[in-house]
């Protein structure tokens, strides 16, 4: 049996004390944590009627940027015009997801992605025929913007689903456990379709046309998106505000800010390795073995997915996430130095098996930060972090490599991660849940009010009001 103890902290109390007090009352009272298996996840009632649909619609995610490079690389002949348009559609979505987000916030999930996904069809479409037909570079641009905003934020409301029907599911002593389980399923989903995305897009670019493989992208992502927006019976319920209030974006909590931050650096990893891996295969003329050792780093993501899943955590999440952070920091440098495909092979492993446990840490933590009728939102603006880091790291990477060779873009993992570090370890007190009154219990697994969910099954009490 779980035990129980009540942790009040006083209203003067300072955020470092604050955090330090709930993980340590965590850590007692936590004798026998809440463990909550994939399969007892995957039979909670109404799961599967948008986690069908939402695999559709959230694979051609990762197709995009490759179709698109491949796309204009061959009727332009330039990588970095390629580069280039890829880049800006990143940075569009990055910047934009969070605005779709907060409107599913407001008028609901399927309000939003109807219009979203059939503009993304039609930029899509835009986008290739000015390709096709050799149109100049400013236009790629120009057309690079909407299709990259359109990008339907599926994994964030697939998470915020999860919240929504494990609250429906009723007040127990796994609905926190369920939470934590929940998003370590959709962080190795995410790593599945990042690792399928891409290779599905080359296979089909270089089979039939690059043309074929963003028309199959933008399909998908039409098809999946009107499917799983149809599930309404698992959508959260929207938030309406009352007349005359304004409603605070999720960008408004500070916490979020610095997940949001932080969250970039694990970006820049990915860009940063994606470009460095590429650039090392070629100089020692095994072009074909990059897609072999970045699916090891992607592959080491999964597996620690699927193991933090499965693990009944003592630790607060808050220092969960530290260690895991400071564990990729540490991999990536490592990376620079690599005299070899199979030593950076291994490298990237260990690296990739920090990313999946500091994702998952900070999509649980976001989800404490803000109250229901903003989640949506916040975990777009992490998710958007990703997209941008990816496309800021790319860029950087391939810069260093022109100029300085192979190896040398492999310091933008590590500056980028360094970063991050630096930010949470420094910044960590703002992660402590807001908007906490009166006494909060601690290591209960019971199920809070609106916007009191316990990180990975850890209620953080904060001062009285």
């Amino acid at each position: 049996m779980t035990a129980r103890r009540t942790v009040e902290i006083a209203a003067d109390s300072t955020p470092d004390t604050a955090l330090d007090t709930a993980a340590s009352t965590v850590d007692t009272a936590a004798e026998t944590p809440a463990k909550v298996g994939y399969g007892a996840l995957l039979r909670t009632p109404g799961a599967w009627t948008f986690l069908a649909p939402a695999f559709i619609a959230r694979l051609p995610y990762a197709m995009l940027s490759m179709g698109i490079l491949l796309l204009v690389k061959d009727t332009h002949g330039s990588y970095g015009t390629a580069g280039t348009v890829t880049a800006i559609a990143a940075v569009a979505q990055a910047l934009i997801g969070p605005q779709t987000g907060r409107l599913a916030d407001r008028y609901g999930q399927a309000a939003v992605l109807v219009p979203t996904v059939a503009v993304h069809a039609a930029s899509v479409a835009l986008l290739i025929t000015l390709a096709l037909g050799h149109a100049p570079a400013w236009s790629l641009f120009l057309a690079a913007v909407p299709t990259g905003a359109s990008v339907p934020q599926i994994g964030a409301m697939v998470r915020a689903r999860w919240i929504a029907t494990i609250g429906a599911d009723g007040a127990s002593a796994s609905s926190a456990a369920k939470v934590s389980t929940a998003f370590a399923f959709e962080s190795v989903t995410d790593e599945f379709t990042f690792v399928i995305g891409p290779i599905l897009a080359a296979k089909i670019a270089t089979s039939v046309s690059p043309s074929t493989a963003l028309i199959t992208e933008a399909a998908l992502t039409f098809v999946g998106g009107l499917v799983f927006a149809a599930r309404r019976g698992t959508a959260p319920a929207r938030n309406t505000p009352r007349p005359g209030a304004r409603r605070a974006s999720a960008l408004a909590s500070p916490g979020v800010r610095l997940l949001a931050g932080v969250i970039l650096g694990v970006g820049a990893v990915f860009g940063g390795m994606q470009v460095s891996v590429n650039a090392f295969a070629d100089s020692v003329g095994q072009h074909g073995a990059a897609g072999t050792v970045y699916g090891i780093f992607a592959g080491g993501s999964m597996v620690a997915g699927v193991l933090y899943g499965v693990i009944a955590w003592r630790r607060a999440v808050q220092h969960r996430m530290v260690i895991s952070y400071a564990l990729l920091v540490v991999g990536c440098s490592t990376l620079w130095a690599m005299p070899n495909l199979v030593a950076l092979s291994i490298a990237g492993l260990f690296c990739g098996l920090a990313i999946a446990p500091t994702l998952i840490s900070g999509y649980t933590l976001v989800e404490t930060l803000v109250e229901d009728g903003a989640k949506t939102e916040a975990f777009t603006w992490l998710t958007g972090a990703i997209g941008l880091g990816l496309a800021v790291g790319s860029m950087v990477a391939g810069r260093l490599i022109d100029g300085h060779g192979p190896s040398a873009g492999f310091l933008v993992p590590l500056v980028g991660a360094g970063l991050g570090l630096v930010a949470l370890v420094s910044m960590r007190h703002l992660l402590v849940a807001p908007h906490r009154t009166g006494h909060v219990v601690a290591g209960s697994g019971e199920r809070p009010g609106s916007g009191e969910r316990a990180a990975s099954g850890q209620l953080v009490g904060a001062a009285k009001g």
